[in-house]
């Protein structure tokens, strides 16, 4: 069963919440700072075992010594979800112990 679209408001409200993130292009996205690059590659590797437990997954990208999320939730029509931030809420829970900022 797809997840139900959060209204505009509702994504604003619950962005409050997660200081560092943004809306844009029906997504929620986030880019984390680390110290170096084994670091940022071990956030991935940490943000991707959550993904597979939650069975919900972002779009990463690893830089240098940087990691971008932007997620959506494709099973309701590529829009924003409880879901997506359920997997943001994660991620931001997890991210101080890398030294992500």
């Amino acid at each position: 069963m797809p997840s139900e679209p959060l209204s505009q408001k509702e994504i604003e409200d619950r962005l409050r919440e997660l200081p560092g993130w943004a809306f844009e292009n029906d997504r929620i996205i986030r880019t984390y700072r680390l110290g170096t690059h084994f670091a940022a590659s071990a956030l991935v590797a940490h943000i991707a075992s959550v993904q597979e437990e939650l069975n919900h997954h972002s779009d990463l990208t690893l830089g240098y010594n940087t990691v971008r999320l932007s997620v959506n939730s494709h099973d309701a029509g590529g829009v924003v979800t409880d879901t997506d931030f359920a997997l943001a809420e994660r991620v931001e829970s997890l991210a101080p112990a890398h030294g992500a900022s």
